[in-house]
């Protein structure tokens, strides 16, 4: 990735965008009532971008309970989007990030594509797990603990 990702602690960038489920999801809707997981990946329907997003739907019953909203994100059609989530029944939303605007504000955004990434926001939105790569739930959801 051309940049970096925000640091801990720091406020998340507020964005609003469309999502495969036919709305639109905002940020701002989730505070004070939901931690929200972004799952950046690069492109829909690639070896490890399958692999990342069916294990966010693998461990959806554990991301439920501590509840967390999650949501892959990538600048592809809505088309893709949704071939891609109906291919490998994926059970949330992918967000269409349109001219990658939402990867640049979070610092995934490389020169030629979306880079992997992993970020948890808090229920006051602020990020409380920013890393590179694909991250399981035991990882991530430490974070809400402590």
């Amino acid at each position: 990735m051309a940049q970096e990702l925000l640091p801990v602690g720091s406020e998340a960038p507020v964005f609003t965008a469309h999502t495969t489920d036919g709305g639109r999801v905002s940020l701002p809707d989730f505070r004070g009532r939901q931690a929200v997981l972004l799952m950046f990946y690069p492109q829909d329907d690639t070896p490890g971008c399958t692999r990342q997003m069916c294990l966010a739907r693998d461990e959806g019953a554990r991301y439920a309970e501590a509840g967390v909203a999650r949501f892959g994100v990538n600048p592809g059609s809505f088309e893709s989007h949704v071939q891609f989530r109906d291919k490998y029944a994926l059970d949330f939303p992918l967000i269409i990030d349109q001219d990658a605007e939402i990867a640049s504000a979070y610092g995934v955004l490389g020169e030629e594509y979306v880079g992997r990434a992993t970020y948890l926001i808090d229920r006051d939105g602020r990020i409380a797990y920013a890393q590179p790569g694909t991250h399981g739930a035991d990882e991530v959801l430490e974070a809400l603990r402590g």
